[in-house]
């Protein structure tokens, strides 16, 4: 698989909704989503916040955003899949039972790209 640009640190965070999600006391979702995975490293990360498209949905209703990540990080290299999902949900712990209601991952190690 080959992508055009590998993408930096500090690459702006894209929304599709109207509103950036936001969670307790004002808190911006993707933000701290953006923080927590810091701890996996990224060479790259992506968060795309699709909450706006889910309006209406079930677990909309509770708070819970929907987001794709992309996120390339040495920590992934020969790692499965499953793995991998398992390390970027830990590391947005407690943020999986309020803040996200959907997530959908692609986790690449920096050679894949």
């Amino acid at each position: 698989m080959s992508r055009k640009r590998k993408r930096g640190r500090n690459d702006a965070l894209r929304h599709s909704g109207e509103a950036v999600q936001t969670g307790n006391a004002g808190v911006n979702v993707p933000q701290l989503m953006q923080e927590k995975l810091a701890a996996l490293a990224p060479e790259s990360l992506e968060i795309l916040d699709e909450s706006g498209k889910h309006a209406g949905h079930e677990g909309a209703k509770g708070g819970g955003g929907h987001y794709q990540v992309l996120i390339v990080s040495g920590q992934f290299a020969g790692k499965p899949i499953q793995l991998r999902h398992r390390m970027v949900y830990a590391a947005l712990g407690e943020m999986m039972k309020k803040e996200i209601h959907a997530l959908a991952i692609k986790a690449f190690a920096p050679d894949e790209i």
